[in-house]
């Protein structure tokens, strides 16, 4: 490719289905900002679009790749990514833009920028507070920002933005992330904390055309996909949790019984919790630490901070599940009733656990930003 001008070397990726001339102005917009490489996707749009695709093609800044059919967002970007690695190996990086004009070129030029000089994964963040916005966007990133900040331990202003800017070192890595669609821009997200890919933000343009009814994303289908994405975090977490409720509850109900002929009330409850929880604790900390949040912190720190929250866990189990007890004037020899309120009450302390245990005790390092 022969470059005609002196600009930005990062490279601008515009992956598009099914066009507007609005595609033209967004690639033109590019090369007049700066962007001296624009490598275009065409993602299987329909044959009445091709005028898009050829009429920019025909820029010797625009390198046009083009899947034979529909393959969704993310593997568009992969495979511009691919291109990339393998055909310009002076590029530093690139920046992903979508191509229904929503992206100003220059905050897609100020990502650039940032990136080269921080040399990590730069989002570009509207803001979602702005009348402008569509109601749907705005609920959809409220929600989507809680999620990712309770069950991620991540703090994004903007889970749904396409424009970012990734160093050339970092390509690679997030070409084998896995999805070919909108959820792929999740598992993004998510590998960045997951591999410890440094990031940050900054503020752009919020710009919504037409409701934002150019958009491709099914509401339904690409929602499940993305929260599913999320929450596998929490689904391993809750199959740990159960796990290991099974071994404490277990333990607690035998050692009660064991123990009823030799301790009675408090005492029974106390010394039965002790004993069930030192025992489950310990498979808990093994499958959180090395399959729920596969974390690869020091070990002694990760343990000190388990056991810091675990005692006084242990002590609200106790105190709730004897309060109970006593409340309802259960009997010591009714041993099934009393493990029955005891698996009710450590239910009730799960989430909060899950919470503490991802920001705190397995975390590795606060998220730059």
């Amino acid at each position: 490719m022969e470059e005609t001008r002196a600009g930005s070397p990062v490279a601008a990726v515009v992956p598009s289905l099914n066009p507007t001339r609005q595609l033209t102005g967004t690639v033109e917009g590019l090369l007049a900002a700066g962007f001296a490489r624009v490598i275009l996707v065409n993602d299987g749009s329909r044959p009445e679009t091709e005028e898009y695709f050829q009429e920019l093609d025909r820029l010797p800044q625009v390198t046009l790749l083009t899947h034979p059919v529909n393959r969704g967002k993310g593997a568009a970007m992969k495979t511009a990514f691919t291109w990339l690695l393998e055909h310009w190996p002076d590029c530093p990086g690139v920046v992903t833009v979508d191509g229904d004009g929503q992206h100003h070129p220059e905050d897609a030029l100020a990502c650039a920028q940032k990136m080269l000089e921080e040399e990590r994964v730069i989002l570009g963040c509207r803001d979602f507070s702005r009348p402008e916005v569509p109601p749907r966007s705005r609920m959809g990133n409220r929600i989507t920002r809680g999620v990712f900040r309770v069950f991620c331990g991540m703090s994004l202003s903007d889970t749904q933005t396409g424009l970012r800017a990734v160093p050339r070192r970092y390509l690679e890595e997030l070409t084998a992330v896995a999805g070919d669609r909108y959820e792929y821009e999740t598992n993004m997200l998510l590998a960045l904390k997951e591999r410890r890919i440094p990031w940050g933000e900054i503020k752009i343009r919020t710009i919504y055309l037409e409701e934002n009814r150019g958009s491709h994303f099914h509401p339904v289908r690409d929602s499940w996909k993305i929260y599913r994405l999320i929450l596998a975090h929490f689904f391993r977490y809750a199959l740990s949790s159960v796990v290991s409720a099974v071994a404490d509850t277990g333990l607690f109900g035998l050692l009660s019984a064991l123990l009823a002929g030799a301790l009675a009330g408090a005492a029974l409850t106390a010394a039965a919790t002790a004993g069930a929880r030192v025992l489950s604790s310990l498979l808990n900390f093994s499958l959180n630490r090395w399959v729920v949040f596969r974390s690869r912190g020091p070990l002694g720190r990760s343990l000190a901070r388990y056991y810091a929250l675990a005692l006084p866990m242990l002590l609200a189990q106790f105190l709730l599940t004897e309060g109970v007890l006593r409340a309802a004037r259960i009997s010591d020899r009714q041993t099934l009733l009393r493990t029955v309120i005891y698996a009710v009450v450590m239910a009730g302390l799960f989430v909060g656990s899950y919470v503490i245990q991802h920001r705190w005790v397995f975390e590795e390092r606060k998220e730059p930003k």
